[in-house]
């Protein structure tokens, strides 16, 4: 099959199938016996049939796999060059009834010389040969001796070649990317081994011309040491190249004289690790990539370079199967880390990072005290331990911070007395001030009825808080702390010009869900520093259900719940991280919650919160628009000068669209 120019421009926007752009990929590391290619074959096949069976679209096995890597000389002997060579052809045509793109590793004599290639398979049709190209000679590799590097073919860039009657015309070189017929985002490239441990690996090239995944075969001996730094490479080569990486390393069938080999394989995806094989097994591992992501990473990362070099062949064929169980892990928390280590330590760094932000504006506006609202809730309560660290890092007495409680129609006993606590247990100035008569003196000036608990009757009560403390701030020479986050932002859970606005927000790139756990981390640190007040009124916000408490209270207790009204934050921040940090649909992002949520929330709940999201959040944008500023801290940010530009008046109809068809 020859290629034409016509086949060197290819969009990478299609519709996805219903598999969402998720791709099934697996290494494995067969126990090989060196220079028995025909048991060699019989090893791999069952490898790709258990992978077939497994779902799997693509598997990938070590360098010169078919041989065996460490013959040595052995590679000048024609009867395993074409040993090999008819190993090949026979396990194709073995394989032509299963469902599987694979890659496997053997020499393929070219021309005047040898070289150490990667064969694509699918239904028994050799798809493409791909040379190595960089050849070490160095330690214990001698590779020049019996190799050539495809740097040696110039400028003939891919050439085809025939290994047997039916196995013709095949493409040979190392500009080859083997694309799904149906779905771009899926396309596969290959290197071989020390081709990754390069300065400039061919991968590189691979990724900048359309390649998403790249399957590297290799051998690589294990010494002291070594794993850790392979896993470092893999992991940071993908994260560079917006990649999936599949790494299969040769096995301990290849332990021979004065090398080990231990089958150290790994699939990562844009810069993590999601399978990595115990070593000294088979090295089977197997995972699902997410090759939609990818692509949005490389579209919205406008420092991605655009493809320009010509010659790339692009083979399609059809790559994916049937719509399938995913075995990935779908985390319900994307914000929060599931590991308690990485979650603490990520918790420290993001008070620092909100510390810091406040901290410079202190210094710079040279303020003498900062205004918060205390409530007694999640956010509020964040929002003062975070002042209080601006306030040590400033060089500022802790009694700069004057924190003001607002007694209003809808204040409970309990996070009064809570708000009360903290100001006192963190060292901030409290001020009592009720708004209760200011507001009962507003409606009489509108002409409201307070007996009309409303939108008005609500909201009244949010911006004489706002205004007080503005007021606070000015006579105190003082900055009005925001404590909103990013989860009522998305939602416009706020009143504007009422909490919505301040002089500096600190939990402005916050999601809730991450706003608990902030708490905790807190509430954990002042138990280990024998702060046991402060540790027991933090764990006690963290039992307090969330409301804005603008309602009167229900026998004395919070009536007015606000994860009933909007629907739960946690599937709140699940949509709002999908659709803002990868730009899924409402399909893929539905698909991934009944996952992540799975008995949990019901299908029909899920949906119904969905809707409700992309309705407030495209009627809501107009509060975003205007937002003070805040600290980025994490991936997602709706600041209207950094991360996120929208129309106040964007239609929605396209995504509730897609969501009433569900």
């Amino acid at each position: 099959m020859r290629f034409s120019l016509e086949n060197l421009i290819f969009l990478n926007i299609e519709e996805l199938s219903m598999n969402y752009g998720f791709f099934r990929v697996a290494a494995a590391s067969p126990s090989v016996i060196v220079a028995d290619c025909d048991y060699n074959i019989c090893e791999i096949k069952k490898y790709i049939e258990n992978a077939d069976k497994k779902g799997t679209e693509l598997i990938v096995f070590p360098e010169l796999c078919i041989t065996g890597y460490t013959c040595s000389d052995l590679f000048f002997q024609t009867q395993l060059i074409q040993s090999a060579k008819d190993a090949l052809c026979n396990l194709a045509e073995e394989t032509k009834d299963l469902d599987i793109l694979y890659a496997v590793g053997l020499p393929i004599h070219y021309r005047n010389s040898l070289y150490n290639c990667a064969a694509f398979v699918k239904k028994g049709r050799i798809l493409a040969l791909i040379p190595k190209t960089n050849i070490p000679n160095y330690s214990e590799f001698y590779e020049v001796r019996n190799f050539t590097s495809a740097a040696s073919m110039g400028e003939t860039g891919i050439d085809f070649v025939t290994l047997s009657e039916k196995q013709k015309d095949i493409p040979f070189g190392t500009d080859i990317i083997i694309y799904d017929d149906k779905d771009s985002s899926i396309a596969v490239a290959a290197e071989i081994c020390e081709d990754i441990w390069v300065p400039c690996p061919p991968s590189t090239r691979h990724a900048i011309a359309g390649a998403t995944i790249i399957a590297n075969l290799s051998a690589s001996n294990e010494i002291i040491g070594k794993s850790d730094y392979r896993r470092m490479l893999i992991q940071s080569h993908s994260g560079r190249l917006s990649s999936a990486y599949i790494y299969a390393d040769a096995g301990s069938g290849e332990s021979t004289t004065d090398l080990v080999f231990a089958a150290d394989n790994f699939i990562a995806e844009n810069g993590s690790i999601l399978a990595h094989s115990e070593k000294f097994g088979d090295g089977f591992i197997i995972h699902d990539v997410d090759t939609e992501k990818l692509m949005q990473q490389r579209r919205r990362q406008n420092t991605y370079p655009d493809f320009t070099k010509a010659g790339y062949k692009r083979i399609f064929v059809s790559l994916q199967k049937e719509t399938k169980d995913l075995i990935r892990n779908i985390e319900c928390r994307p914000f929060v880390p599931d590991s308690e280590e990485e979650r603490n330590s990520r918790c420290k760094e993001i008070l620092t990072l909100q510390a810091e932000g406040l901290a410079k504006r202190l210094r710079h506006t040279n303020a003498k005290s900062a205004v918060i609202g205390l409530s007694g809730g999640l956010d509020s309560t964040l929002a003062l331990l975070v002042t209080a660290e601006a306030f040590r890092l400033a060089k500022l007495e802790l009694s700069g911070i004057i924190a003001v409680t607002m007694p209003g129609f809808g204040t409970t006993d309990r996070t009064y007395t809570n708000a009360t606590i903290l100001a006192k247990e963190s060292g901030a100035a409290l001020l009592e001030v009720s708004i209760k008569d200011a507001v009962i003196q507003h409606f009489k000036d509108i002409s409201h009825d307070i007996n009309v608990h409303d939108v008005t009757y609500e909201n009244s009560q949010a911006r004489e808080r706002t205004q007080i403390l503005m007021d606070i701030a000015n006579k105190n020479g003082g900055l009005v702390i925001g404590t909103g986050d990013l989860s009522e932002l998305a939602l416009g859970w706020a009143t504007y010009n009422g909490d919505h606005m301040s002089m500096y927000g600190v939990n402005a790139s916050i999601p809730k869900t991450l706003v608990r756990y902030l708490v905790k981390w807190a509430a954990d640190r002042e138990n280990k520093l024998g702060n046991s007040k402060l540790a027991a009124v933090l764990e006690d916000v963290l039992d307090t259900p969330v409301s804005p408490e603008l309602l009167p209270p229900d026998n004395g207790n919070i009536s007015q719940k606000t994860e009933e009204l909007v629907g739960p934050y946690e599937l709140h921040d699940f949509f709002l991280y999908y659709m803002l940090r990868w730009g899924f649909s409402p399909a893929k992002i539905f698909f991934l919650a009944e996952k992540a949520f799975n008995g949990k929330y019901a299908e029909q709940e899920i949906l119904k919160w969905l809707k409700n999201f992309y309705r407030r959040f495209f009627a809501q944008q107009f509060k975003r628009s205007c937002l003070p500023d805040g600290a980025k801290v994490g991936t997602v940010s709706l600041s209207p000068r950094g991360d996120w530009r929208m129309p106040s008046d964007a239609s929605c109809a396209v995504w509730m669209k897609e969501v009433d068809m569900l």
